[in-house]
């Protein structure tokens, strides 16, 4: 295949990648002659695509407009994936974004001449500038415990969750103390023979409102982790678990009696040190999710911390690559803003021919 050239490629087109987009245009950036965004998806969404269906539009959290496009109307009893879906595809229609799907990025490597080279599953690409804006839904994180290769039951995660009917009947394990864990918990309550919660740490509950600067003060030490190039917690981690109606309702019926994680998993169940046990049919692992950056293993980017060093959206050790949906933007009004700061900041370091003027 023939190698084709842009000055600035965009990888993923969630939030992030189509405000990115959005700003290149703005920016005077030409759609697929200066600009492309690569998509592993088979439709536009991101990974709003893959949100179970039992999650409702009046149970997302904080989701904003992207730049430009008001998000529509809609009944807030459908389901979030297909709003959200839809909302993404017009406005990629809207804004004639550059987007092709699917398209799966392998790996990422320098050129002689200073440029990024781009593999891909339909052939190589060439860039002077990268906005990396993959998310975390294609990595979940499964913890290691022992004896979980021996567990005889069923084991899924957060991604595979489809639905609590699934759960009928069930005894159910439910891992993880952040917002997911307790809506499936919640949901898989209502069908299942029993179930049990488990956490690392007890939950961190918060009957008081999230104000801006509460919220500011979450961003600011999610951008201090990365700017010492150490892995980033999620923005909501840090925030902790809001009190919400329904989420009073799981504790009256007792839905929310949390029990430190087991110490092994065993054939039929869980155990701990202290000789507890509890049995069950399915282990839910609702342990979140790592960024998505493995086809940029071959530049080195990773700090002896773990984590990648930042400097705003821009890779600290390397100006041609940015990450957006990373770290402190890893929320819906975070994305649009570092597609915006990604833009600005690369528009300023690119030749201004390269904009298309």
């Amino acid at each position: 295949m023939q190698e084709r050239s842009v000055d600035v490629l965009v990888i993923g087109a969630g939030q992030a990648g189509l405000s990115a987009g959005h700003h290149l245009r703005r920016a005077g950036f030409v759609p697929g002659a200066g600009f492309v965004i690569l998509d592993g998806g088979d439709g536009p969404g991101g990974a709003w695509r893959h949100r179970w269906p039992t999650l409702r539009l009046d149970r997302v959290h904080g989701f904003h407009d992207l730049p430009g496009l008001p998000f529509p109307a809609a009944a807030p009893d459908r389901p979030a994936a297909e709003v959200v879906s839809d909302y993404f595809a017009a406005y990629e229609r809207e804004f004639a974004l550059p987007v092709r799907r699917p398209v799966l990025v392998h790996a990422v490597h320098d050129r002689p001449d200073g440029r990024l080279d781009v593999a891909t599953d339909q052939g190589r690409w060439s860039t002077r500038a990268l906005i990396n804006a993959t998310g975390t839904w294609t990595r979940p994180f499964w913890p290691h415990y022992p004896g979980r290769s021996t567990f005889r039951g069923r084991q899924l995660h957060t991604a595979d969750y489809r639905g609590p009917a699934e759960f009928a009947g069930l005894r159910v394990v439910v891992v993880g103390g952040g917002t997911s864990a307790v809506q499936l918990l919640g949901e898989i309550s209502t069908v299942a023979a029993g179930t049990t919660w488990v956490t690392r740490r007890p939950p961190d509950f918060r009957d008081e409102e999230f104000t801006p600067e509460r919220g500011r003060a979450a961003v600011a030490l999610v951008e201090e982790a990365v700017r010492s190039g150490r892995p980033p917690a999620s923005v909501v981690g840090v925030t902790g678990l809001p009190l919400t109606p329904e989420v009073r309702r799981l504790r009256e019926r007792g839905v929310l009696q949390r029990l430190p994680v087991f110490d092994r998993i065993t054939p039929d169940g869980v155990a701990w040190d202290d000789g507890r046990f509890v049995a069950a049919d399915v282990i839910l692992w609702c342990t979140g999710f790592r960024a998505a950056l493995e086809h940029l293993a071959p530049l080195r980017l990773r700090a002896p911390g773990g984590g990648i060093t930042m400097d705003g959206t821009r890779v600290a050790t390397d100006e041609r690559i940015h990450l957006i949906g990373y770290g402190p933007s890893a929320s819906t009004i975070g994305a649009n803003r570092a597609g915006r700061a990604a833009v600005r900041d690369i528009r300023a370091w690119l030749a201004p021919a390269a904009a298309g003027h």
